[in-house]
């Protein structure tokens, strides 16, 4: 009973911790692997990124990878926009030519 209440408690308490350790992932790299070179790389590369950035390494992740689709889309609709002003110039550009021939073709025909 001693044992049951001890680990409920420690479970309790050590829970709210698991989130924001900075071991985590590289404790259950050297456990899975046992390459404790890969899980201090880990653990390194991580608290560089924590301090640098103030964000976790996942959420930076995230973050460039939202950044990306961002400036896709804004490409996408640029190309889109550009297209449309050059057909809107083309015809704004047919309308004008027209319109210089409708003169023309009236100053001929009045002269006659």
């Amino acid at each position: 009973m001693k044992k049951l209440l001890f680990n409920l408690f420690i479970l309790i308490f050590l829970t709210g911790c698991f989130q924001t350790t900075a071991m985590v992932g590289p404790t259950m790299t050297l456990v899975s692997t046992g390459n404790f070179g890969h899980a201090l790389g880990t653990f390194v590369t991580n608290t560089a990124v924590e301090k640098e950035t103030g964000m976790q390494t996942h959420q930076l992740l995230v973050k460039k990878v939202e950044e990306q689709h961002i400036k896709q889309e804004d490409s996408k609709i640029n190309e889109e926009l550009s297209k449309i002003l050059e057909d809107n110039i083309q015809n704004k550009q047919l309308v004008i030519l027209l319109q210089n021939n409708i003169k023309k073709t009236k100053k001929i025909i009045d002269s006659n």
